[in-house]
């Protein structure tokens, strides 16, 4: 009987060659191409323009008059100005401070009264509860 050896292994085909450092390779892309703009906050506010003006309907004339009575304000409120408002989101343009709002689109309504010469900016959002918007 006769021995064999071992056949060495044989590949599939040639071994592609090494690259080399004068070969170029596939950079990453650098830092800035990936950089994004400054953090910039909304402002606050509807977003523009505020729509046309409209009829306040009798439901939050009625909400209006009954917070300002709330208020201790005598008086007959005269309508300034009322407006369909899309404000930025749950805050209604009038943000208060160490409050989380919604952040979604709210179709509402800004409504501008004047009680013997003092003004009062109320908002509404979807419902006819009134926000009084204090500067």
């Amino acid at each position: 009987m006769t021995e064999s050896t071992p056949s060495e292994p044989t590949s599939a085909g040639p071994t592609p060659p090494e690259p080399t450092p004068s070969e170029p390779t596939a950079s990453a892309p650098t830092p800035s191409a990936h950089t994004r703009p400054p953090f910039a906050t909304t402002p606050r506010g509807p977003i523009e323009p505020t729509g046309e003006p409209a009829n306040v309907p009798p439901a939050r004339w009625d909400a209006i008059v009954a917070d300002l009575v709330a208020r201790g304000v005598t008086g007959t409120p005269e309508l300034v100005s009322a407006h369909a408002v899309t404000w930025r989101n749950g805050a209604l343009g009038c943000p208060k401070p160490g409050m989380f709002y919604t952040q979604a689109l709210v179709d509402g309504m800004r409504v501008v009264v004047s009680v013997d010469g003092t003004t009062y900016d109320y908002r509404f959002g979807t419902s006819n509860t009134p926000r009084l918007c204090e500067h």
